[in-house]
């Protein structure tokens, strides 16, 4: 739909945008990396976002949150400001060409005792009207021990953890198709 604004003729309004425009708004200085390459702890979380018939999603932009190493959650102002030596717990990833992202982080820790611990992670797509959540486990945690992986088929479970690297973690993101990646709804004022 247009509207006419004065004498100066039609324009596009925001239905009518082409987009996403992740690359050019969202990114900022120090994004992916949580953490410093040289920090003694750093590991990488990266992977691949594909769409249903395998290819890589080149626009697409991932979030992620944990604990750190220890478990304990960041709950203060200033994750945008990457000062080199502290880890802000959250970070934002643009996909390359080929639809990989990558992070520079630490092992996350569990936040609560009898949960293994996780990354959380949000994906922006083109095609994609909100938001798609899931969670990355780490394979060495105790996976039996999670309510949410125990509600998954277990045919489906493997789409929520992660393969280890020698750097780190690897976890693709498949948007459709047979190995579709879980994902959550969050349903507001609920957990």
């Amino acid at each position: 739909m247009t509207e006419l604004i004065g004498t100066a003729g039609l324009i596009g309004t925001a239905g009518q945008t082409v987009g996403p425009f992740f690359h050019d708004a969202l990114p900022f200085p120090g994004d992916s990396r949580l953490i410093t390459e040289t920090h003694p702890e750093a590991i990488q979380l990266h992977g691949v976002v594909y769409d249903g018939a395998g290819n890589g999603v080149p626009d697409a932009l991932i979030e992620i949150w944990q604990p750190d190493s220890d478990g304990a959650i960041v709950q203060r102002p200033g994750s945008l400001r990457r000062d080199g030596r502290t880890f802000t717990g959250w970070g934002r990833a643009a996909t390359d060409g080929s639809g990989h992202y990558s992070f520079t982080t630490l092992v996350p820790g569990s936040a609560s005792a009898e949960r293994p611990p996780f990354f959380a992670i949000a994906v922006f797509a083109r095609g994609l009207l909100h938001r798609l959540f899931t969670r990355a486990y780490l394979p060495e945690g105790q996976l039996a021990a999670d309510p949410l992986l125990n509600a998954v088929g277990a045919d489906r479970r493997h789409t929520l953890v992660c393969t280890t690297e020698a750097t780190g973690y690897r976890f693709d993101i498949h948007l459709q198709g047979v190995d579709e990646t879980v994902f959550l709804d969050y349903l507001d004022g609920q957990p």
